[in-house]
């Protein structure tokens, strides 16, 4: 059943919607959280802050504490209330989506370590600049992926899945580039690795933000898109299911 019709309004116990929205509440938190962490770590790195990256850096642990309260409230709801329907998967796709957002965490504390190790190193090397352009995209795909959540918008969250190829070439154009630059000056070849590290952090970022989307249309419409082909999933077959 579509959860746009389903609505968590119209159970008869007061405590249990509470329950549920806390839960959204919750998860709404630690994104802000994580998407927090990510333009922190960029930012360190492109100011050459090492402060900021160490704050970044030692900050996962919040990210970490949040997932396992998180998770222990849905097991407490599981439990107590047994929920079915829209309900379930409200408190599925929470679950699921806390464990993608503490891996973006993970990614962002990867960021800072390496900006870290570039800082230290006089943070003179080459691919910043696409560093910078990748981290805005995902970025953007993160905040929508959230708005997504936030607001049940299946649309939205279809153009965040897209958007993830967008990414994927993008990144896969950048390594390229700094693989060319590497093998014509074997000095670069150590920093330039930490900004791949960085750049490959951020690809992640990329599908951790798809893997929230995709969540967002399975809570809405009950539909597992996962293992299917971006462009074979329109907006009118999102409108046709639930």
């Amino acid at each position: 059943m579509d959860i746009t019709s389903d609505t968590h309004s119209q159970h008869i116990s007061r405590q249990f919607n509470q329950e549920l929205e806390a839960l959204k509440t919750q998860l709404m938190t630690m994104g802000g959280l994580v998407e927090q962490q990510v333009q922190e770590a960029i930012q360190a790195l492109l100011e050459g802050d090492s402060r900021l990256a160490e704050k970044v850096r030692d900050r996962d642990r919040d990210v970490n504490a949040m997932q396992l309260k998180i998770d222990d409230e849905c097991t407490r709801v599981l439990a107590r209330r047994q929920p079915a329907a829209s309900d379930l998967r409200l408190v599925l796709a929470v679950i699921r989506a806390t464990a993608d957002l503490e891996r973006i965490g993970d990614e962002a504390s990867k960021i800072a370590r390496n900006a870290l190790t570039l800082i230290d190193n006089g943070n003179n090397v080459r691919g910043l600049v696409e560093v910078r352009h990748i981290s805005e995209h995902v970025r953007g795909m993160l905040r929508d992926a959230l708005t997504a959540f936030a607001r049940f918008d299946t649309e939205l969250a279809l153009r965040v899945v897209h958007e993830d190829e967008s990414v994927d070439d993008e990144y896969g154009s950048a390594m390229r580039s700094l693989m060319t630059f590497m093998m014509e000056d074997s000095r670069a070849i150590g920093p330039v690795l930490n900004v791949m590290w960085i750049l490959r952090a951020l690809e992640r970022v990329g599908d951790h933000a798809d893997n929230l989307a995709e969540y967002v249309i399975y809570l809405v419409k009950g539909l597992d898109i996962r293992h299917m082909d971006p462009d074979k999933i329109d907006e009118d077959a999102l409108k046709r299911k639930g």
